[in-house]
């Protein structure tokens, strides 16, 4: 059975690094636990951290925080589903805000379960997905200013995730203007102004976000070290967390193209047979017990440099392990690096063991 297995000994390294660079930088921050899927085992190592505050977009997984560990604030940052309120009130304790009406029934059902329930508000700045239009924003702020059981945690915005707009300095010092006009507006002080996720941390590493921005959301970072603006990783955190380990389970010398008639195959996709392709190539290919139900292979680099990716069915993923020096049999185990969204898959399907190393 292939296997995702978390190293808490990097996990920990990472979290020092950035518990640091925030702290000596006078930030706040969260970790955003999403990739976790709600595996309790990982939640556990996260919460052994020392980590204070849990954001997510899966109320179930906030349940399962304050399950393990209540006196950690929870944070739900996606605009909040109507028909979730109620829960929502009860498991987050923080939840991002785009809509008047849903924040009405926020502050309704606080009142109901008898809690002060805190919101950020988030503002359009360019990425297209969730925020107030900035041109709203003092209107929107003011209807919702004094409603009974909601506290305005702060402004906050997210980017990169839907366009790929980058949080520059430029952005972030406009986010800043936002808090300025809202607090000379209505004479209050702001408490978060959340710069966004992990895509933030260069500029946060050359010292080049305004001061206001004193909060940011962290996951993939954490987990994976990734320098989103560069492609590189963090000098000085560890990348792979996180490992898949998938099992050989046939090793057989076959032919690079396939014989007979070609239509889609299950993902969709038809093999192309060029004129001038070598119909007598040949590679040493091996199977492993891992497939697409579980993973997308585009998101998988095997730790052997020397062998590749064929393609993946339902099930299988099919490797060429021609040019590799190690001497592959039945039964061994290939291990894998991973992307964000490769480990996001591999953590939510049910038919991967997930273990702590």
């Amino acid at each position: 059975m292939a296997f995702i297995q978390l190293d808490r000994h990097k996990l920990q390294h990472n979290y020092n690094y950035l518990n640091t660079l925030f702290k000596s930088r006078n930030i706040e921050w969260g970790v955003v636990s999403k990739v976790l899927c709600g595996n309790i085992p990982f939640i556990k190592e996260l919460i052994a951290l020392g980590v204070k505050e849990i954001h997510d977009s899966r109320i179930s997984n906030l349940k399962i925080v304050k399950t393990l560990q209540p006196d950690i604030q929870t944070v739900y940052i996606k605009p909040p589903a109507q028909r979730s309120i109620r829960r929502i009130v009860k498991y987050a304790d923080v939840s991002f805000n785009t809509e008047i009406d849903t924040i009405k029934m926020l502050s309704e059902e606080a009142g109901r379960q008898k809690k002060i329930h805190k919101i950020i508000v988030m503002i359009e700045m360019g990425d297209l997905r969730e925020g107030v239009m900035g041109e709203d924003l003092i209107e929107f702020y003011g209807t919702i200013l004094h409603l009974p059981n909601i506290e305005i945690a702060g402004i906050g915005t997210n980017l990169n995730c839907l366009s790929g707009v980058m949080p520059t300095q430029d952005k972030l010092i406009q986010l800043s203007l936002y808090k300025q006009l809202i607090e000379a507006k209505f004479n209050i002080s702001i408490q978060w102004v959340s710069g966004g996720t992990s895509v933030a941390i260069p500029l946060i590493l050359k010292n080049a976000r305004p001061m206001a921005v004193n909060h940011f959301r962290i996951g993939e970072a954490l987990f994976f070290a990734n320098d989103l603006f560069t492609g590189k990783l963090i000098k000085g955190m560890e990348s792979d967390v996180f490992k898949l380990y998938a099992e050989v389970i046939e090793i057989t010398e076959k032919p690079d193209t396939p014989t007979g008639e070609l239509g889609e195959n299950v993902a969709g996709h038809t093999f192309e047979v060029s004129d001038n392709q070598d119909l007598s190539q040949s590679s040493l290919r091996a199977i492993l017990d891992v497939g697409l139900l579980d993973m997308q292979p585009q998101y998988l680099e095997p730790d052997d440099p020397n062998i590749t990716i064929v393609d993946a069915s339902s099930d299988m993923l099919v490797m060429d392990i021609t040019h590799s020096t190690a001497n592959y049999k039945i039964g061994d185990l290939i291990s894998f690096k991973m992307r964000y969204m490769g480990a996001l898959y591999l953590l939510n399907s049910n038919y991967i063991e997930k273990v702590v190393a």
